[in-house]
């Protein structure tokens, strides 16, 4: 990836930094976006002494729309074509459907699937135009597998799988590769906000996936043909058969899907 542009969403913590990390030791040039610049350019400090490679950071909340085309049409007019996109950014928050705020659903979808959608629609026609290029959405095992507590999360990442899937097949003429990736819970900050209780992070801590090793995950697959990331991938095999038997996991699996 020695001189390919990388576009990261949400790089300024959790996954998104490791993955920064683990390009810039690639060579690759870094486009860093996030709502917290300071975070952001310690990040592009480090990486650019360390590893002498081109690093831009820029402000983004990818919840707004009109912000999302003016920064990546400064970021075609500074940087040139982006080879790789890694939608990133997102939140949820663990409530029961009757206890979740319309605020809190409505920034879900805007950032989890209006924003992806949105980083995903300035890409696209350069990439389609060059026939060459790939689009990473970090999705969820949630979207796979809804459980109680995170009904308006799982459909946030179900409409993400969806338009993942989708979006692969519109692009398999022109060379431009899509993966979805489905990560179980994984040790970073996201549970300050999802998990304000701390009640999910004690039953799951022991699954708990360390973000460097997940980003790796991702970094191996970029401009590979891989379709899907699952993990881990013992979990994965519960969306597997609860699509074969969905009544008989929702009853058997009751209390280890209430953990939250």
């Amino acid at each position: 990836m020695k001189g390919k542009n990388i576009v990261i969403t949400g790089a300024s913590g959790g996954i998104g930094a490791e993955i920064a990390k683990l390009c810039a030791e690639s060579g690759a040039n870094l486009v860093l976006l996030a709502r917290s610049v300071d975070k952001l350019k310690q990040l592009q400090i480090n990486l650019e002494e360390y590893h002498h490679i081109q690093v831009d950071v820029f402000k983004l909340d990818v919840s707004d729309t009109d912000q999302i085309k003016e920064v990546f049409e400064q970021i075609f007019e500074q940087i040139g074509d982006i080879d790789i996109l890694v939608n990133n950014a997102g939140f949820g928050v663990f409530r029961e459907a009757h206890e979740a705020t319309l605020d809190e659903m409505k920034g879900m979808f805007n950032v989890n699937v209006i924003g992806l959608m949105a980083c995903t629609s300035m890409v696209l026609p350069k990439m389609r135009e060059r026939r060459f290029g790939h689009i990473i959405n970090i999705a969820s095992q949630a979207g796979k597998l809804a459980t109680p507590k995170s009904s308006v999360y799982s459909a946030t990442k179900h409409a993400v799988l969806g338009y993942t899937n989708a979006l692969r097949m519109e692009l398999d003429d022109y060379n431009v590769q899509v993966t979805s990736v489905n990560p179980g819970p994984i040790a970073t900050n996201f549970f300050n906000i999802a998990d304000e209780q701390g009640t999910y992070v004690k039953n799951v801590q022991k699954f708990m996936l360390e973000p460097g090793y997940v980003a790796q995950k991702v970094v191996d697959s970029m401009l590979t043909k891989t379709r899907e990331i699952n993990l881990p991938r013992w979990m994965n095999m519960g969306s597997v058969v609860y699509v074969l038997f969905p009544r008989l996991f929702e009853r058997i699996g009751k209390r280890v899907l209430n953990s939250k």
